[in-house]
């Protein structure tokens, strides 16, 4: 019973997966003070990870968004979303 409850999970995010394949998301990428990686969309409420390495970082920030893409609100973001424009700017206090 749990493998095939844990079967038809991965199927539904593989088909939410599927259905944004091609869209850009952006993603901020941050080294912390104990020197894990932070990664964060801000486009997705709740979305954010962290690795010891930025590849581990990036693969987790996949499963998280995964997991936000189960919740209709995010899915509903995602229906309109499109990257016009990105920028990063940072200043001195």
């Amino acid at each position: 019973m749990i493998n095939s409850l844990a079967l038809k999970v991965n199927m539904v995010q593989k088909r939410f997966l599927t259905k944004y394949r091609g869209l850009l998301l952006p993603l901020i990428v941050e080294k912390d003070e104990d020197g894990f990686y932070v990664v964060e969309c801000p486009v997705l409420e709740g979305c954010y990870t962290q690795g010891k390495t930025i590849d581990e970082a990036l693969r987790n920030i996949r499963e998280v968004i995964e997991l936000v893409l189960e919740e209709k609100k995010s899915r509903e973001i995602l229906k309109s979303y499109r990257l016009r424009e990105l920028s990063l700017h940072t200043i001195t206090l």
